[in-house]
C-alpha cells in the first residue's frame, strides 16, 4: 500500500517542513492551505524537484464541506490517506482574556479544534479496519501552550491546544484496535511566520531566555518528531506526546 499523507496548513512553517520531510520518506503528500497558494505551490514544486509526489489543495479546515472535499480530492489524486498531520491553526492579537469577545473565541476554536476533529473524522473513516481500511497514523500538532496556558497573550489558543491534547488521548484509545495510532507533538517557541498573526513577528527572540536551551526551535526539529510518530518506528506508540520545547 502506498503511503499518502495529508498535511493541513502545509504551505509554511512547521507544516511545510513536515511535508518536505514526509516526501523524502516516501509519502505522496497533500499540502493543504487556506489562502497562500504560492507558498503551497512552492512546497509542491520543491518536492517534485526531489523526485517526490505532491499536490496542493485549498481548503478551510473549519468548514465541514471543505474538509470532505479535501479528502475526496486526495482519494482521487493520490489514493487513500494513510497519514494525517493536523497542523493548520490560527492565532489572533495578543491580549488578556478579559479583552476577548465571543467572535474571537469562535474563530479560534473553529480552526484549532473543530478543524482537527473534522479532519480526524475523515481520516478514521478511511484508515479504520472497521470501515474497511488498512490502518494509519494521525499526528496532532498541539503546543507547549497547552501546558503553560499563555497568560496575558493567548489563553484562548492555549485552551484550544488543551482540547487537542484531550482529543489525542480519547481518539487514540477509540481506534487503537482498528489499526490507527494517534499521537501529538507539542512545539514550543519555534521560528515561523505564525507569530506575526499575534502582532509580534519577533516573539521568539523576546521569550527565548525562558527556554532552558536559550533559543527558539526550527520547524525542521518539529517535523522530525512528527514524521517519526507517523513512521513504523513508532509502531507501539499511541496516545502519547513529544514535547519539542527546548526543555520549557
Amino acid at each position: 500500500m502506498g503511503k499518502v499523507a495529508i498535511i493541513t496548513g502545509g504551505g509554511r512553517g512547521i507544516g511545510a517542513a513536515t511535508a518536505r520531510l514526509a516526501a523524502q520518506r516516501g509519502y505522496a503528500v497533500c499540502v493543504n492551505y487556506l489562502e497562500n497558494r504560492a507558498a503551497a505551490d512552492a512546497v509542491v514544486a520543491e518536492i517534485a524537484r526531489g523526485g517526490g509526489k505532491a499536490l496542493a489543495v485549498a481548503a478551510d479546515v473549519s468548514s465541514e464541506s471543505d474538509v470532505v472535499r479535501l479528502f475526496e480530492t486526495v482519494d482521487q489524486s493520490l489514493g487513500r490517506v494513510t497519514a494525517l498531520v493536523n497542523n493548520a491553526g490560527t492565532l489572533e492579537k495578543q491580549m488578556r482574556l478579559d479583552q476577548m469577545d465571543a467572535a474571537r473565541l469562535t474563530r479560534a476554536f473553529a480552526v484549532n479544534v473543530i478543524g482537527s476533529f473534522l479532519c480526524a473524522r475523515e481520516a478514521v473513516r478511511r484508515m479504520s479496519t472497521r470501515h474497511g481500511g488498512k490502518g494509519g497514523a494521525i499526528v496532532n500538532v498541539s503546543s507547549g501552550a497547552a501546558r503553560l496556558g499563555s497568560p496575558n497573550e493567548y489563553v484562548d489558543y492555549a485552551a484550544c491546544k488543551g482540547a487537542i491534547d484531550t482529543m489525542t488521548i480519547g481518539l487514540a484509545h477509540e481506534v487503537a484496535a482498528e489499526g490507527i495510532r494517534v499521537n501529538a507533538v507539542r512545539p514550543g517557541y519555534i521560528h515561523t511566520e505564525f507569530h506575526a498573526l499575534g502582532g509580534e513577528p519577533g516573539r521568539v527572540d523576546r521569550v527565548k531566555q525562558q527556554v532552558p536551551m536559550k533559543r527558539g526551535g526550527r520547524p525542521e526539529e518539529v517535523a522530525n518528531a512528527i514524521v517519526w510518530l507517523l513512521s513504523d518506528e513508532a509502531s507501539f506508540s499511541t496516545g502519547t506526546f513529544i514535547d519539542v520545547t527546548g526543555g520549557r
